[in-house]
């Protein structure tokens, strides 16, 4: 495995005359997926993030590795293929995180069935050789007996068709690690300041650690803006007074215990009262309930759910079930924020801004990504180091990443165990048991997490702070917001003994951790 310690990471920036071919500037889908396409193609690659990697958008999607039915309905038939495509390969290149899931439309009226049958089957076709299964239409008695907790009432029936499921933030990490495999350096808690410029044209960034508080001046031959949400803060430092390039969009989800939808099924309802989709889904043992689509003015690194969103989701999803959730029933909350490409014309309809993904080069050569989804990373990635190449002038090596297996890829999946997200390293998680017999003990009563899991967290996985762990190497923040809090001051004596960090460090952790935490309680 590749070296992920802080001190020797950083080392490479040292050198204050080596001139790195590309800097990837944001740890998210895009960022990660541009450095490992730069990396594994041979380019020397750096990658920096100003928080920790996946912390934005790429920790908080609805966990699907899909191609959009609802583009489809759309109309982009282009975006869909290509997402479709993607599936396929992420299904081939990380078999531990990503699994096919059916999902059933119900269907209320006598047209229903049909429709959504024909519509599907061009979602299959369109999906080719990788297609996941076919759609088909089943029977009220069979629809009940996969969802039994939907409301029978008026039921005719429903319709199955299936797409990719995974573990986002897990895929971002194990990327992180594949990146470092491939000679890339990547970091966190990195975040750049300003652009170093000669005659105009960018030739590096100013970084600085904020952890050691020093800053370093870095030389590049391109740099590669791949923000996200905050793409237009790069912009900014390199053209004053540029417009923006995004518009932000705001997706929240709610958390359930899985009594509301017991069976292994996803639930998807095609259209709600303003027409969104609504997907209900089994998620690490729990019910994952979303997303909505509300415009955002300004991007914010830790986005809080409205009170509106919750109300919709939480109103939606009640009328398709047997038991309505409460407020009180809800274990975690979460927003995200999506990057979509802003349009040539100004519209608060988000959900009608394109999903798919835009490239542009500045005067000063600033290479920015933005728009796009988690499925499609792979070929974002892949042009956005195209266009590096073409601007750059650098000699052209061709991309390896549709055939590149992603860190922990494995087809010896065992679901049943919680450590399959590890994938090929889930026996060496275990194996960290008999250095310390404590460390095979839970991290909290109600969940399967290992403290093992904490420090492996730390020694592999670039995990800094005690929110890194329980929001995003384990996923106790997003499934049951109070049980993290509760385990937040085991999980920081744990890493303050791997990181030799003090008892107040811990104190800090635990009162940090407590502030993001409280953003994902649903009040009253």
């Amino acid at each position: 495995m590749a070296n992920t310690k802080r001190e020797n990471l950083v080392e490479a920036l040292t050198d204050t005359q080596k001139v790195w071919d590309i800097i990837v500037v944001g740890g998210g889908a895009t960022g990660l997926g541009t450095a490992l396409d730069a990396a594994s193609r041979g380019y020397q690659t750096l990658l920096l993030e100003q928080a920790d990697f996946a912390k934005g958008t790429s920790s908080r999607s609805t966990k699907l590795v899909h191609g959009g039915v609802r583009y489809l309905a759309q109309g982009n038939i282009g975006l869909v293929r290509e997402a479709l495509y993607e599936r396929g390969l992420l299904l081939k290149n990380a078999a531990h995180l990503v699994k096919n899931e059916s999902f059933i439309i119900p269907g209320y009226s006598w047209w229903s069935g049909t429709f959504y049958t024909i519509g599907l089957t061009l979602y299959d076709l369109l999906a080719g050789k990788l297609s996941f299964g076919r759609s088909k239409h089943i029977s009220r008695r069979e629809t009940l007996a996969r969802l039994p907790a939907l409301r029978q009432q008026g039921l005719r029936g429903g319709v199955v068709y299936h797409d990719g499921q995974f573990d986002d933030s897990r895929l971002a990490i194990n990327l992180a690690q594949t990146c470092l495999e491939h000679g890339a350096t990547v970091l966190n808690y990195f975040p750049v300041i300003n652009l170093i410029k000669e005659n105009g044209k960018i030739k590096g960034v100013i970084a600085g650690d904020k952890e050691s508080g020093k800053m370093y001046n870095i030389k590049a031959g391109a740099v590669i803006n791949a923000t996200g949400v905050f793409v237009d803060d790069l912009l900014q430092k390199d053209e004053p007074g540029t417009k923006p390039s995004i518009t932000p969009s705001q997706g929240i989800h709610i958390v359930l215990d899985r009594s509301f939808m017991p069976g292994e099924d996803a639930l998807m309802i095609p259209k709600t009262d303003d027409g969104r989709v609504l997907f209900a889904l089994p998620w690490h043992n729990r019910l994952l309930v979303g997303t909505t689509d509300t415009p955002l003015n300004e991007p914010r690194l830790e986005p809080l759910a409205l009170e509106g969103e919750v109300d919709f989701v939480m109103r939606t999803i009640g009328k398709y079930l047997t038991r309505a959730p409460l407020r009180q029933d809800v274990l975690s909350v979460f927003a995200g924020l999506r990057p979509l490409a802003a349009p040539q014309e100004r519209t608060t309809k988000t959900k009608e801004i394109s999903r798919s993904h835009k490239l542009m080069v500045s005067a000063s050569g600033l290479i920015t990504v933005t728009g796009g989804k988690w499925t499609t990373y792979r070929k974002m990635a892949e042009d956005t180091m195209d266009k590096a190449i073409e601007t750059a002038g650098f000699q052209p090596r061709v991309s390896i990443t549709k055939d590149l297996y992603i860190h922990g890829n494995t087809a010896e999946v065992d679901r049943n165990s919680h450590l399959y997200v590890y994938g090929s390293d889930r026996e060496a998680v275990i194996a960290l048991g008999k250095e310390n017999p404590e460390w095979v003990q839970k991290l909290h009563p109600q969940f399967e997490y290992l403290q093992a899991e904490v420090i492996w967290a730390v020694r592999n996985e670039m995990a800094r702070t005690v929110e890194d762990v329980l929001a995003r190497r384990v996923r106790m923040l997003f499934l049951d917001a109070r049980a993290a809090i509760e385990a937040a001051p085991l999980v920081a004596n744990l890493m303050a003994g791997e990181l030799g960090k003090n008892e107040l460090w811990e104190k800090q952790q635990v009162i940090d951790f407590n502030i993001v935490a409280g953003g994902y309680l649903l009040q009253g």
